[in-house]
């Protein structure tokens, strides 16, 4: 996972019994209306021209909504193999460096690669036996 200035990166799975759609919805949904309370709520030096900013995204919505911050719809990809989920988290941990950011991947705060670097992280990483095996 990293989590840019303007975009999330992650790898994540829906549990049995749940769509990963209504878990991105869900997490957008929840989390827009905390960082716009946070905005609201917190002395933000930016406040004044944010919030106005992110009502103006809605003018085009067809439901009533007040702030609009993420982008409609996602770029997800079906990691079908091992050496394919090795490239994307190559991918995810190298967006830091690319936007020159910083010099290694693990040197980015919000950046799981912290973790599988063994450094103290902002972020929890959660591994779960699959079928997939290590990709060497």
């Amino acid at each position: 996972m990293v989590l840019m200035q303007s975009h999330l990166h992650l790898i994540c799975r829906a549990a049995e019994g749940y769509h990963l759609l209504d878990i991105l919805r869900d997490f957008k949904k929840f989390t827009s209306k905390k960082i716009v309370q946070q905005i609201e709520d917190e002395p933000e030096s930016r406040r004044e021209w944010l919030l106005p900013l992110l009502h103006k995204y809605c003018a085009y919505l067809k439901r009533e909504q007040q702030y609009k911050l993420w982008q409609d719809g996602n770029h997800a990809k079906v990691i079908y193999s091992n050496k394919f989920l090795h490239e994307k988290m190559n991918y995810i941990h190298q967006n830091p460096v690319q936007d020159m950011l910083v010099q290694e991947p693990q040197d980015y705060l919000f950046s799981s690669a912290r973790n599988y670097a063994e450094l103290p992280s902002l972020l929890d990483v959660i591994l779960e036996t699959t079928q997939l095996k290590p990709y060497v």
